[in-house]
C-alpha cells in the first residue's frame, strides 16, 4: 500500500474504501488532510461516570447504561415524549426526551448509552439527556464500551453510511501517522506571542483530548489559522479594488450638497455627520471608494447616500443607486425625488414594468447624461443601458444581489466609486469575516422624531384580546401586519398558517380590508398588493417573511407576529422594522406559546446591533448573514461571539504579512498563501501577477 499523502484521496486511507469515500465526500472530506480538519462538534465527557443508581435530583450527571425498555408516552397536551430506561450495575434511571419521539427509530433495547444532562423528578428520578452518543449496539458485549470510560469522547459530524463511531475509529487508528505529515506556516513569534499550541498539538487536542479545556485551546489555534486565510484573501481583495484601478478624485465644490443641507428640515445626527466624512475623504481621494454604509432600521441611509450621489452630480457625474425590487426602488424614487424638490433635480427610473418606448427613453436620457440621478433594479446592469459618465454606483440590500450583478453595474462606469447600503445590523466580529474587503460606516443614532416602537410578548390566553386590538385599531384608521411563518397549513407543524388566517379574518372582521401577501405569489402580484397596502387600501396585512426587509408603509403602526419563537431575534428585529415609520405611536406584539427568555429579551430592546450580538450568542454565525452567495467563505471552526480576540489578532497579523509581502510570494510565507488557496481556491485570482 502507497504510504500516506495529505494529499490522497480519502479512498485510499486503509478502512475507507469507495462507499465509504462517498459519503465522506457529502462531510466536505475528500482528502486524508480535509479527514485531519474535520473536527468534532462536541464532546461528551466520560471521565467522571455516575453510577445510575446515585444520579441525585438537581444535579448534572454523566452516565453510562444499556437500554432495558423504551416507547413513546403522549401527554394531555399533546407532546409525545421518548423515553428509555437505562441500567448499569447500581441499578436503573428513566431518561426522557420531550418533544423527540422521532428518537424512537435510533434508540433500541440493547444499546450502550452514554448520556449527559441534568436529573429532576417527576414521578421518579428522570434523567433529562441533552447529549447522549449509541457507544454499542444491542449484539455487542456487555464491556464494549468499556474502552470509553474515563475519556474525553469526540462526537464527529456524520453522515449516512458513516457514523460517529467509525469516524472517530479511522481518525483515532490514523492519527500518528498523519500527523508526522503536518507542518506549521505559521512563524513562532507570532504563535508564542498569541499563546497558541503548534498545528500538531492543536490537532492532537481536538481529536485526542485528555481535558475539555484542551479541545478548546486546540481548536482556537485552527480557528486563528481558518481567519488568517479568510483574512489574507479578504486583504488581497482590498489592495486590489483599491489600487488596481484610480479612483476619480472628486472635488468638494459644496453647491448641491450645501442646498441640500439647507433643506432638510431636521438636522443630521452624529453618526450621519460621520458617515459623510468618511464617505467625502473617500471620494475626494485618489484611491477607488469601495465602502459599505450599515444603519440599523430608520437610521438614515438614503440621504446620507444622497450627499454621495450630489458630491458626483458637482463633478459633471452620474449616479446611479440599484435596489433589490421594484416596489424597493420606487420607494426610494418617491424618497429621493422629496428630498431633491428644493433642488430643482428630478430622479429618472429604469424598471422592468416599463413599456419598451418607456425604456428606450430613459436609457436615452441615462446615455446623454440628461439623467443626472438613475435609480433602478437589476435593469440598470443590462447591456443595452449606456451612462454618459457614472461616477458613483449605491447598491441598496447588496447581499440580495449577487457578485456578477454587483461587478455588472459598476463596470457601467470608468473604475466608479461605490457605496453598499445594508439595514441588517450585523455584530462588528461577523462584518469583519464577511465584508473584511471594505470600509464601513455604521449608523446607529436614530433621527429625532421618530416614534418607539413598543414591543410586547404576549401568551395564548391574550390571543382574542390581542386581535380585538388590532381591529379597534385599523377601525380606526390605523394599519396593521399580522406575521406567521408559514403560508399553508402543515401536519408537521402545529402553526397557523398565513391562507387559514387571512380568510378566517376576513370572515370576522367584513368591515375591514383584508390582504394577503407571501413568497409563492409573483413578484408583480407581491407588489400589486404591496402598492395597494401603502396607498391605504388595506386596512390588514397577513403575511409571511416577504415584506422582512426595506419596505416602508408609513401607516403602518401594528404588528403581530404569531409564533415568534420560529424567527431568529435579528429576524424579527427587521420585521418589527415595518412599522413605526410614520408619527403614530407603534405596537409590535408577539404572539408565543408560552414564557421565552429571548423573547423577552428581544422586547427589551430596539438597538439592531445589540439583538444581533444576541442572535449571534444563540446561534452562533449561522446564517446571520443573510443569503450565502457564490464566493462568500464559510467559517467551519471560529465561533463567535467568542473568538473575536483572535479574529483581531488574525486581521493585524495579515495585514501586517500583505504589506511586507503583497503576493507571499517569500519563502517563508508561501506556506501560509498554500494553504489559504487550499482552503479558498478562487481565491487564486487575487495572486495573479501582471
Amino acid at each position: 500500500m502507497a504510504p500516506v499523502r495529505l494529499d490522497m484521496p480519502i479512498k485510499f486511507l486503509k478502512g475507507v474504501g469507495e462507499k465509504r469515500a462517498e459519503a465522506f465526500g457529502l462531510l466536505g472530506v475528500r482528502t486524508v488532510h480535509d479527514l485531519l480538519l474535520h473536527l468534532p462538534f462536541r464532546y461528551l465527557d466520560a471521565s467522571s461516570l455516575t453510577p445510575l443508581a446515585k444520579a441525585e435530583v438537581g444535579s448534572e450527571v454523566a452516565c453510562l447504561g444499556r437500554v432495558v425498555t423504551k416507547g413513546v408516552l403522549p401527554t394531555r397536551r399533546g407532546l409525545r415524549i421518548f423515553h428509555a430506561v437505562l441500567r448499569d450495575a447500581s441499578g436503573l434511571l428513566e431518561c426522557v426526551w420531550p418533544g423527540q419521539a422521532f428518537l424512537d427509530r435510533t434508540i433500541h433495547v440493547g444499546q450502550t448509552l452514554l448520556v449527559a444532562g441534568p436529573v429532576r423528578f417527576y414521578h421518579g428520578r428522570q434523567l433529562a439527556p441533552r447529549e447522549y452518543v449509541v457507544l454499542a449496539e444491542p449484539d455487542a458485549d456487555e464491556d464494549s464500551a468499556a474502552m470509553d470510560r474515563g475519556q474525553i469522547m469526540p462526537v464527529y459530524p456524520a453522515t449516512k453510511g458513516l457514523s460517529h463511531r467509525l469516524i472517530r475509529s479511522l481518525i483515532s487508528r490514523h492519527l500518528d501517522s498523519i500527523l508526522a505529515l503536518v507542518s506549521d506556516p505559521l512563524p513562532a513569534s507570532t504563535r508564542e506571542a498569541l499563546g497558541l499550541p503548534t498545528v500538531s498539538e492543536a490537532l492532537q487536542a481536538v481529536h485526542r483530548p485528555v481535558r475539555l479545556a484542551d479541545a478548546e485551546r486546540g481548536r482556537r489555534r485552527l480557528a486563528f489559522d481558518e481567519l488568517v486565510d479568510l483574512q489574507v484573501m479578504l486583504g488581497r481583495a482590498r489592495l486590489l479594488a483599491k489600487a488596481s484601478r484610480g479612483g476619480i478624485g472628486f472635488q468638494i465644490r459644496k453647491q448641491l450638497t450645501t442646498s441640500l443641507k439647507e433643506a432638510l428640515p431636521w438636522d443630521l445626527t452624529g453618526d450621519q455627520r460621520r458617515a459623510l466624512r468618511e464617505i467625502t475623504a473617500d471620494m475626494t481621494s485618489t484611491e477607488r471608494m469601495h465602502r459599505l454604509l450599515m444603519g440599523d432600521v430608520g437610521t438614515g441611509k438614503t440621504v446620507v447616500a444622497l450627499f454621495g450621489m450630489l458630491l458626483a452630480l458637482e463633478n459633471g457625474y452620474q449616479a446611479a443607486l440599484m435596489a433589490p425590487t421594484e416596489l424597493l426602488a420606487e420607494q426610494h424614487g418617491a424618497t429621493l425625488r422629496g428630498l431633491l424638490a428644493p433642488l430643482a433635480l428630478e430622479p429618472e427610473l429604469l424598471l422592468g414594468r416599463l413599456t419598451a418606448s418607456e425604456k428606450e427613453a430613459v436609457r436615452q436620457r441615462i446615455g446623454s447624461g440628461e439623467a443626472r440621478i438613475v435609480v433602478g433594479t437589476h435593469a440598470l446592469f443590462q447591456q443595452k443601458v449606456e451612462f454618459h459618465r457614472l461616477g458613483l454606483a449605491v447598491i441598496d440590500e447588496q447581499h440580495r444581489f449577487g457578485v456578477e450583478q454587483r461587478a455588472a453595474l459598476v463596470a457601467k462606469g470608468d473604475a466608479p466609486d461605490v457605496l453598499l447600503l445594508t439595514a441588517t445590523p450585523i455584530p462588528r466580529s461577523l462584518a469583519l469575516t464577511r465584508y473584511g474587503d471594505l470600509d464601513m460606516s455604521v449608523l446607529r443614532e436614530r433621527p429625532p422624531g421618530r416614534p418607539v416602537v413598543r414591543t410586547a410578548v404576549r401568551g395564548p390566553r391574550q390571543r382574542t384580546k390581542v386581535f380585538e386590538f388590532v381591529r379597534e385599531a385599523c377601525l380606526g384608521g390605523r394599519q396593521a401586519f399580522v406575521v406567521l411563518p408559514l403560508i399553508e397549513e402543515s401536519e408537521k407543524a402545529d402553526l397557523r398558517a398565513a391562507k387559514v388566517l387571512a380568510e378566517q379574518l376576513r370572515e370576522q372582521w367584513p368591515d375591514l380590508n383584508v390582504g394577503l401577501v407571501h413568497g409563492q405569489l409573483k413578484t408583480e402580484e407581491r407588489d400589486r398588493v404591496m402598492l395597494s397596502f401603502r396607498r391605504g387600501e388595506i386596512d390588514v396585512l397577513v403575511a409571511t417573511t416577504v415584506i422582512e426587509v426595506g419596505i416602508d408603509i408609513p401607516g403602518a403602526s401594528i404588528m403581530v407576529i404569531d409564533h415568534p419563537e420560529r424567527f431568529g431575534l435579528a429576524q424579527l428585529h427587521q420585521l418589527r422594522g415595518r412599522i413605526g415609520r410614520g408619527t403614530e405611536e407603534s405596537h409590535c406584539i408577539l404572539l408565543a406559546p408560552g414564557p421565552i427568555p429571548r423573547l423577552k429579551a428581544f422586547a427589551a430592546t430596539t438597538d439592531g446591533f445589540k439583538i444581533a450580538e444576541l442572535d449571534l450568542e444563540e446561534r452562533r454565525q449561522g446564517d446571520l448573514l443573510g443569503h450565502r452567495q457564490s464566493g462568500d467563505a464559510e467559517l467551519r471552526i471560529a465561533r463567535f461571539p467568542g473568538d473575536t480576540d483572535l479574529l483581531q489578532s488574525a486581521r493585524e497579523f495579515a495585514r501586517a504579512l500583505l504589506a511586507e509581502d503583497p503576493l507571499l510570494v517569500r519563502k517563508a510565507h508561501r506556506g501560509l498563501r498554500d494553504r489559504a488557496l487550499a482552503r479558498h481556491p478562487r481565491g487564486e485570482v487575487l495572486f495573479r501577477t501582471g
